[in-house]
This record gives structure tokens, C-alpha cells and sequence, in this order.
């Protein structure tokens, strides 16, 4: 059900939103020192309650991640916050809003969260080529520390908290967590094996958690509210899927942009009543949440005749009529993913859609693993013979083998964000892509744009 709210967008077109004052004056900064006062199991119930899935894609619980760290700290052991602002996802741009309209959120809640997970330092995580971003929120730290809200004493409370802004070197790779941590300490961007897992072993071999930015900045709203409270904003929050969040939407759509709705939202919704509808043509399929979900079609129906599955109550409906939740879209064999919808029309050119993403996952795989390295490149090859119309059915059928052979046999997720998209292509638009062999590229349209 389409339910806007602005708890995180308050500030968004505000003249200098982005500013202490106008942060301050919306009550900005009172949440963190409540918290400060608060005991730290209080505080962590506060955020299990609250239902945060996690807004950079796993969709783990934020208040679980939390509870997971070693209590009580060592002073051996310092804890770490880390935040993930490296946003690389093609298709997804809804927390460089945050950080360039209203930075101060996410200094608030890294200060919530410092003391939530016993850790005094901050690391905010920033893809290289969001300067707007990193100007915002070093701002927003130097006027937050000027006031006093950071430093030896926040609020006058004897437990110091600092925030940092790191900048990445703009690798897609380094949006997962441990190539994150590695990139942080300065050393190549690639993925650490698991275990140990960044609460036992993280940043600087120290107990740490990393949490999206957007997840973070939403913390301050929950606790504000109250965790129960802010998780029944969702339509979901019998799924534990709580509160409102972020959507954006790109590509064949009218009005493309970022929106802030509860949990629950639909992809019909997304589209048609915030996206303005399909530019150019009726709907040829839907990337759900960044480029590395499966696509859907909108002609896809709904089969989940078992009581206990998610989607028992959408039995029989439309894909598109599904809420967009974590645990619905794993059933319906994709991922909500950043919840950053791409949209293609009917004139789209299905095989070039497939060969722009396998080209980008071949240029940003770190080549660690054999698997991805060797898969995604070999992907990228076809399809490129594909494109030119030179390409042979059993090389079509190979695709299917090379995507199936890359999941999972791979460190990290990357692989299988490569190979997952791929097979969704494959599987969704078969017969486009035989016809496609047939008529050496003919029956495409040749078209990506509009």
C-alpha cells in the first residue's frame, strides 16, 4: 500500500537543510544524546524492535547486527562503527541523497550507534566520486564537533565519540563489507574469507560493525518514535520488515527520483504512481532493487499456494502487486536489494541490456576468485559475439552453464551478484535471446536508451 511519510526527506529541498541549524531546529541531535543516557541493552531492544533491515542489500537486521558484538569491550579490543557509503550498485543513488541533504542524520546516528555497539570511533565510508557527499558531511562534523556533539565530551557526557569521512577509490568491490574493511586500512579492495566475521575480527583486526548509510541515518527516527512503533509503519512488519525507507527508480520512467514511503510499498506503485508511469512503451521487465537482482517480468503471477510461505497472500496476484520487502522478493526467486527499481520498456533490446551489465561486472570483478573472474569475462565474450550477431545456440546454452558454475564458488557475494542477473536474463527472456541467434541480432531492437 502506497504510504509517503517524510521522516528521512523532512530536510530534502529545504534551503540548507543540510545545515546544524535547520537540523537542530527539526529536534536534530536529541535522539543521540537520550542515547547516550540510555543503558546499552535498553538501546539495542530499542533497535531489534524497530525492525531496520538493512538498507545496503543483504537486508540482515540492523538491531540484531548490533547485539552481536563482544560485551563488555577491551580496552585491548576497541570496538568499530564502519558505514558503508560506497553506493556502487548500478541503478542505485538513494544515499548520496542523504548525505548531500541532510548529513547531519548520519552523524547522529553514527553517534547512536558508536554507543550502541561500545565503540568511539566512526568510519563513514564514501565512494570517491560523491564529492558533493563528502563536502556535506565533513561539514556536518566539523559544525556537529564545533557544538560540542563530538569530541572527548558529546553533550557533556563522558563517552567520546569521533566520526571520520574515508574516501574509496570508486571500486564496486569495495561496497561488500570486508573489501570495504581491507580498502579502509589501505590495503587492494578484495574480500576476506568468513570467518572470522567483521564482529569478531573487522576494521584494524578490532570487533566491528558496518551498517549502510541509509540504516544509520534512520536511527534517530526510530528511536525518536520508538523501535515497536516505527517498525508498524510497514505492511510488513509481521515479516519483521519494519519502518519506511528509501525507493528509487530509474530508466523508462517518467519521473525518475528517490521517494521515502513505508515498508510494503509495491512495484506497481513505484512506477506507475511515484515513477510517473513507463517512458516510450509498455513494461518489458523490472530490475528490482540495483542491478544485481533478478529482473521480473510484468506478466509474472504469483504461485505460493502453502499457508506458510511469504507470498501465500499475494496467491494468484501480479508480481508487481507484491509488497517490496526482503523475505517477499527472496520468494518470488529475486532480491529487494537497495530497493532502486530500473525500469525497461517494451523497446528495449533485452540482449544489449544484459551485455551493458555482464560488461560492467567484468570491469569491476577484483579477480580474487577463478570462478568470477574467469566467468564474467567469459559472460562479457558471448554476449559480445551475441551483439554482433555472431554468436551460435550452444554458446546461448553455455551462458546458462558459466552463470550456474560461478554460484557459489566465490568468497563474496560479488560472483553471484554477476551470475544471478545473468540467469534472471536468461531464464525471463529465452525465447528473445533464441530469436535473437536466429536473425544474427535482427529481431532486436538495438535500442538501450529512449
Amino acid at each position: 500500500m502506497l504510504r509517503q511519510t517524510t521522516y528521512l526527506t523532512k530536510r530534502y529541498g529545504v534551503p540548507e537543510g543540510w545545515t546544524l541549524p535547520v537540523y537542530e531546529r527539526d529536534g536534530g541531535y536529541q535522539q543521540a544524546k537520550r542515547a547516550l543516557s540510555m543503558p546499552r541493552e535498553a538501546l539495542v531492544e530499542e533497535m531489534k524492535a524497530a525492525n531496520i533491515r538493512g538498507r545496503g542489500g543483504a537486508g540482515f537486521p540492523m538491531g540484531v547486527k548490533w547485539s552481536f558484538m563482544p560485551w563488555p569491550p577491551k580496552p585491548e579490543k576497541p570496538h568499530y562503527l564502519v558505514i558503508n557509503a560506497d553506493e556502487g550498485e548500478p541503478g542505485t543513488f538513494k544515499d548520496r541523497t542523504i548525505m548531500e541533504l541532510d548529513p547531519h542524520a548520519v552523524v547522529e546516528g553514527c553517534i547512536i550507534g558508536c554507543f550502541g555497539i561500545g565503540a568511539h570511533a566512526a568510519y563513514i565510508y564514501v565512494r570517491d566520486e560523491l564529492h558533493l557527499s563528502k563536502a556535506r558531511l565533513w561539514g556536518a562534523i566539523k559544525e556537529a564537533r564545533e557544538k560540542g556533539y563530538l569530541g572527548a565530551k558529546p553533550f557533556g557526557i563522558d563517552y567520546p565519540v569521533e566520526v571520520y569521512v574515508h574516501t574509496g577509490a570508486g571500486a564496486y568491490i569495495c561496497g561488500e563489507e570486508t573489501s570495504l574493511l581491507n580498502s579502509l586500512e589501505g590495503k587492494r579492495g578484495e574480500p576476506r574469507l568468513k570467518p572470522p566475521f567483521p564482529a569478531q575480527a573487522g576494521a584494524f583486526g578490532m570487533p566491528t560493525t558496518v551498517n549502510n548509510l541509509e540504516t544509520i541515518a534512520a536511527v534517530p527516527v526510530a528511536l525518536a518514535m520508538g523501535g515497536d512503533a516505527f517498525s508498524k509503519l510497514s505492511d510488513l512488519h509481521d515479516q519483521k520488515d519494519g519502518g519506511c525507507r528509501l525507493y528509487g527508480v530509474s530508466g523508462h520512467v517518467n519521473t525518475p527520483g528517490v521517494f521515502e514511503a513505508c515498508v510494503g510499498l509495491t512495484l506497481r506503485e513505484l512506477i506507475y504512481d511515484l515513477g510517473g508511469g513507463v517512458k516510450g512503451g509498455e513494461l518489458l521487465g523490472v530490475i528490482p532493487g540495483g542491478s544485481s537482482c533478478p529482473i521480473l517480468r510484468p506478466d509474472e503471477v504469483v504461485n505460493a499456494p502453502d499457508p506458510k510461505s511469504p507470498l501465500h497472500r499475494w496467491h494468484g496476484k501480479n508480481v508487481l502487486d507484491v509488497p517490496m520487502g526482503v523475505e517477499t522478493y527472496r520468494a518470488l526467486g529475486t532480491m529487494l536489494g537497495t530497493c532502486c527499481a530500473i525500469v525497461l520498456n517494451k523497446n528495449t533490446d533485452i540482449v544489449l541490456a544484459m551485455h551493458n551489465l555482464m560488461r560492467f561486472y567484468r570491469h569491476e570483478s577484483c579477480g580474487q576468485c577463478t570462478p568470477c573472474r574467469e566467468g564474467s569475462a567469459w559472460l562479457f565474450r558471448i554476449l559480445d559475439r551475441m551483439v554482433h550477431g555472431e554468436a551460435t545456440m550452444e554458446e546461448l546454452d553455455r551462458l546458462h552453464e558459466i552463470a550456474d558454475n560461478i554460484m557459489g564458488n566465490t568468497i563474496c557475494a560479488f560472483g553471484e551478484g554477476t551470475a544471478m542477473p545473468a540467469l534472471g536474463f536468461l531464464r525471463k527472456y529465452r525465447k528473445e535471446f533464441e530469436e535473437h541467434v536466429r536473425t544474427k541480432g535482427k529481431s532486436g531492437t538495438g535500442r538501450l536508451a529512449l
